[in-house]
């Protein structure tokens, strides 16, 4: 399963909520109390159990650029030869 995690630059953050909208990990709340340079509640990413999967659509939607996406895809089994046998 693929690994993702996101950046968000919150002072350039200006609080649409387009990003929490559309995360389908819902890994991304906006924050309720903090208020950025701008005077803005920026989102804030928040995912303690590793379910983001950087699928980027959060970035994409993004308007102002705020968000980089990180993603690490495991490497695949290799399989072993052991005495003839083929195992993974």
């Amino acid at each position: 399963m693929t690994v993702g995690k996101i950046v968000i630059q919150q002072d350039r953050c200006k609080g649409c909520t387009l990003c929490s909208t559309v995360c389908p990990q819902h890994v991304i709340f906006m924050a309720e109390h903090d208020l950025n340079a701008r005077g803005y509640h920026p989102a804030q990413y928040l995912d303690p159990d590793h379910n983001c999967t950087g699928c980027a659509v959060c970035a994409v939607i993004c308007p102002d650029v705020c968000i980089t996406v990180y993603r690490e895809t495991p490497a695949p089994k290799r399989a072993k030869l052991t005495e003839g046998v083929l195992s993974l």
